[in-house]
């Protein structure tokens, strides 16, 4: 008999506190279900790609007040009547129970450059097997999500894994954020599964030109990217992938 390792997924509860007036307010988000480890860097990511914290000087602080439990404090007040959803959300669905359409549209402007940055098809089928090179928990118990990012040479910027994708996503810019990148206009990102439309909103939040992903992509997340002029990409694996949006950037 041996034994088998699994992956952590515990519930993690986001909550804001921002100034109503004189007064200091806090209002919990979401519950979700997640692997521990970076929750600061994973509350600032959701955060962000959810459109409340539009750049990191809004930030004031983040706090871990419990095991399960962080408190983002912005420096000024805002709107979450577009967040609202039911107060529990699952690590496999990040949008499930937002009470309305109206909550899933970006809610600020946003301008990727049409042209750049330019990657080759010959380094995009490379990606991939970085990326498992570096996905030391899902070697181990083969559960778990990834998100990477990487410039145009091809070189692996940063990988957060979790058990949701969406999760992985938000903690990988989160972190980023965190450690004082501002702009993500440059960058390539390749996730481990499909790409849904919640990825892709995710990563047209942050500004994010280029996104892979080993799996398919679902028709909502191929009219968004092409509404936005992101390059998508699906089925990157064996050496092969299918295009579906931004060509000019792969050449």
């Amino acid at each position: 008999m041996a034994r088998d390792d699994l992956t952590i997924e515990e519930p993690l509860e986001i909550s804001v506190k921002f100034r109503r007036g004189s007064n200091l307010v806090k209002k919990p988000l979401s519950i979700t279900m997640r692997t521990p480890g970076s929750d600061r860097g994973l509350a600032v990511g959701f955060l962000f790609t959810e459109g409340i914290l539009h750049e990191i000087s809004m930030l004031s602080s983040v706090d871990q007040e419990a095991e399960n439990s962080v408190v983002v404090t912005l420096n000024e007040e805002v709107n979450l009547q577009r967040l609202e959803r039911h107060f529990y959300t699952t690590s496999s669905c990040g949008v499930c129970g937002k009470t309305s359409l109206e909550a899933l549209r970006i809610n600020r402007e946003i301008y990727l450059n049409s042209s750049s940055p330019k990657v080759s098809p010959q380094l995009l089928v490379t990606l991939p097997e970085t990326l498992a090179r570096y996905q030391s928990e899902f070697s181990r118990t083969g559960g778990i999500h990834a998100s990477a990012i990487f410039d145009a040479r091809g070189h692996l910027c940063a990988i957060s894994e979790d058990v949701g994708r969406h999760n992985a996503l938000d903690r990988l810019i989160g972190n980023e954020l965190l450690a004082g990148r501002s702009d993500f206009s440059d960058l390539v990102l390749l996730v481990s599964g499909r790409a849904s439309f919640e990825l892709v909103q995710k990563s047209v939040m942050a500004g994010i030109p280029i996104m892979a992903a080993v799996g398919a992509p679902s028709s909502l997340a191929v009219d968004l990217a092409q509404r936005y002029g992101m390059t998508l990409v699906g089925f990157l694996r064996d050496n092969r992938f299918n295009l579906y949006s931004g060509t000019a950037r792969v050449a």
